[in-house]
């Protein structure tokens, strides 16, 4: 009787072990690098997390000039141009005219704009459920893809990518 119920206890723990570590693998998190493009000084980090799914997306920069820049995600992790053009264009995977986030049209890598203050620092935050890290679904899955610091503000209007200038830092979104 007391191996029956050891093994009984024994099978419930290694079943709620495995339960528990399951549930600890629905939050992912990449963390990324930018690095500095078109002879500019701009530094900074990006973090996506998932959970319960959506994405959340921080990122911090340096070095910019004070005022409005935008930021978005592009076609390829290639950093290796000077100007960083190897990123190609927004990344567009429904086929959607260039706009601002959460407006009428607009690209899965539309992230919009971000203010830089006195000193170059800026923080932009987005939480969505229009990405995935690392899923199946092409449409939102960003990894493979590039994040782009413009020297501009994205007009939101120009097409295909809000006409927001020099692209003045890249990180390519892989694990």
């Amino acid at each position: 009787m007391k191996k029956v119920i050891f093994s009984t206890v024994l099978i419930i723990a290694v079943i709620i072990g495995c339960k528990t570590k399951s549930n600890s693998g629905d939050s992912k998190n990449l963390n990324i690098t930018f690095e500095s493009k078109s002879n500019s000084t701009v530094t900074g980090t990006a973090t996506f997390t998932e959970k319960k799914g959506k994405v959340t997306f921080v990122a911090k920069l340096a070095g910019l000039k004070p005022g409005i820049h935008a930021i978005h995600i592009h076609e390829k992790s290639d950093c290796t141009a000077a100007d960083g053009s190897s990123a190609g264009g927004h990344w567009n995977p429904t086929f959607k005219k260039h706009g601002q986030w959460g407006v009428g049209e607009y690209h899965r890598g539309d992230i919009g704009n971000f203010i830089a203050d006195e000193k170059g620092n800026g923080t932009i935050t987005l939480t969505t459920d229009e990405w995935c890290i690392g899923c199946e679904d092409a449409s939102k899955n960003i990894l493979g893809k590039g994040l782009i610091v413009h020297q501009g503000t994205d007009d939101f209007t120009t097409q295909p990518s809000g006409n927001s200038g020099a692209r003045v830092a890249c990180s390519a979104i892989i694990k």
